[in-house]
């Protein structure tokens, strides 16, 4: 899925989200994608044609607004992405590793001069069904352990997560 698809689905859900969770539809298929809406604080996953199986509330880096630029500058990530990897044994309950930095955000850190960090995952709490307060992570997105259990079971390295504004 290229760019342009995902910000289309995102211009989408953009009007769904204000809708509680049992009022959207759920269509039947597997998850082929995540979407993650940084301003909405909200992750959904979707099916191959776009449709909204689940949505879920989410957490950010301790500074949530733009792109990450740098280590330790505490944002999230924007743009797309793919899951990379499992960790079962995360400090997080689970996570799922995203493939920051990508070539693209490693040519704009060297030519700033800087790191441009890493291990930038998608977890859980560690809180079980209880949520975090506010934006607390290192630039992760997190969910809660019961909502990262259902995530766990439908999400898979190779598959594209964009992340945007």
């Amino acid at each position: 899925m290229d760019r342009r698809s995902f910000l289309t689905t995102g211009a989408v859900l953009a009007t769904a989200s204000a809708l509680p969770l049992p009022a959207l539809a759920r269509e039947q298929g597997r998850v082929a994608r995540v979407l993650v809406a940084k301003g909405e604080r909200t992750l959904w996953l979707l099916n191959s044609r776009g449709g909204i199986l689940r949505r879920f509330p989410i957490a950010l880096g301790s500074q949530p607004l733009g792109h990450k630029r740098r280590e330790g500058d505490g944002r999230t990530p924007e743009g797309p992405y793919t899951i990379s990897h499992r960790i079962p044994d995360s400090a997080f309950h689970l996570s799922l590793g995203i493939d920051y930095p990508n070539r693209r955000d490693r040519t704009l850190a060297a030519r700033r001069g800087v790191s441009p960090g890493g291990n930038i995952c998608l977890h859980g709490t560690g809180l079980g069904d209880r949520p975090a307060k506010g934006d607390w992570t290192a630039g992760c997105i997190a969910v809660r352990d019961p909502h990262m259990d259902e995530i766990w079971r439908h999400v898979r390295p190779g598959m594209p997560i964009f992340i945007q504004a």
